[in-house]
């Protein structure tokens, strides 16, 4: 198979000026053992990850996009376990798992995380969920439970009417989890929210051959808007770095650079020059996604990559509706299994971060979905209101008056 060689090739360097030290490739760890069940799982995360990102490509096209489907699928997963009828029915078919049963989506998260965390020591991945609801409400026990157990959420309940308190101890709780890397997730609490279920993941990994930073130089990056920029420009040279990963299927180009051991590895998908990106997001799936794996080859050509840090920042209910789990966001929301309380999600937000250099990649993302009340079990008049006196029968209205601040 042809590879796209013009992306991807420079002119050789000196050695002095790139990492081309004589580095012997470490061993693998060993592939993950997982069951039937946890590469069902795995498969549907990866299904639901290509939908997002052709959505967000598509719903944000011409923009930079960076998204961590995975710390998603977790917020969303826990939410889960709270819906019944047919939210349950739409949410399951947005994440893709309809085809396992809940317990099994459940216990398979758990095994696949728990691998994950271990299979690599050289390779930074942490994940941690939790769950934080305002103590005026009532949820119901077994959904606790059920989210301690297999998601290991932490579980606290707050006064929401602390709004400063509840904000400081939400947003420091995702500070930690991401090494500082998501210092907030939330910009406000309001005594009228309900619960935010949150999962922060932080992940930092050394590329297993790094690039020397006297090869990082100024180059061109032609933008999709076609304008030219001047970015630092990380490079390594034919035949004098250790070998990488490269393919290609049909017109499109495909990279990988381990990390670590190389049980994790940045993929990187090019299309020809002045491709429109946005349409190439479009037809990944995991079908084409396996493929491009598939043509993976060693190869000892030179590399360039742009060194580059990225912030994200998108509420994703217009996404996720777009996927079919709309009716989680509407007045026919059904979280029986969550609350006696008529609860609906209020919104799902995701910030995420990445820093891409000579040593390797640093990345974090946490993803809060916010609970609301659909009927308040108690109305407060404890902000500024209007009020009228009225005659019932006839309608007429004898007085109206606002008020402000009480006299």
């Amino acid at each position: 198979m042809k590879l796209i060689r013009s992306s991807l090739v420079v002119a050789v360097l000196p050695c002095a000026a790139l990492s081309c030290s004589g580095t012997t490739e470490p061993s693998a760890p060993p592939p993950l053992q997982l069951t039937p069940a946890e590469a069902a799982t795995a498969t549907a995360a990866n299904d639901f990850a290509f939908a997002l990102f052709a959505q967000l490509a598509k719903s944000q096209a011409g923009a930079n996009v960076f998204v961590s489907p995975f710390s998603a699928s977790a917020s969303l997963s826990m939410a889960m376990n709270g819906a019944a009828g047919g939210t349950l029915t739409a949410m399951r078919a947005a994440l893709r798992v309809n085809a396992s049963s809940l317990a099994e989506v459940n216990a398979s998260y758990k095994g696949l995380i728990d691998q994950l965390r271990s299979v690599d020591p050289a390779v930074t991945f942490q994940t941690a969920n939790s769950i934080w609801y305002n103590k005026s409400f009532s949820f119901k026990q077994s959904f606790l439970d059920t989210t301690k157990r297999w998601f290991s959420a932490e579980v606290r309940g707050l006064d929401f009417s602390d709004a400063s308190g509840s904000l400081a101890a939400i947003n420091g709780w995702v500070s930690a989890s991401t090494n500082g890397k998501i210092p907030s997730i939330l910009d406000e609490v309001r005594r009228d929210e309900a619960m935010f279920l949150i999962n922060a993941t932080y992940f930092k990994a050394p590329w297993q051959f790094r690039f020397n930073p006297a090869g990082t130089s100024p180059a061109s990056f032609f933008a999709a808007d076609g304008t030219t920029q001047s970015v630092p420009m990380m490079t390594r040279g034919e035949h004098l770095s250790p070998k990488f990963g490269a393919g290609g299927v049909g017109q499109l180009g495909f990279v990988e650079l381990p990390y670590g051991n190389r049980a994790f590895a940045m993929d990187i998908v090019l299309g020809p020059y002045k491709a429109n990106i946005d349409s190439i997001a479009a037809t990944l799936t995991s079908s084409v996604w396996a493929g491009l794996v598939a043509s993976l080859k060693d190869v000892d050509y030179a590399l360039v990559l742009p060194k580059f840090t990225m912030t994200y920042d998108r509420t994703l209910n217009d996404d996720l509706t777009a996927l079919g789990m709309g009716v989680a966001f509407s007045d026919a929301a059904d979280f029986s299994g969550m609350s006696s309380t008529a609860m609906a999600l209020e919104f799902v937000r995701q910030k995420a971060f990445v820093d891409v250099n000579e040593d390797g990649t640093e990345a974090a993302a946490s993803t809060v979905t916010g609970v609301i009340p659909l009927s308040l079990e108690e109305i407060r008049v404890d902000h500024p209101f209007i009020f009228a006196i009225r005659e019932r029968s006839s309608g007429a209205i004898l007085f109206m008056g606002k008020v402000l601040r009480i006299p």
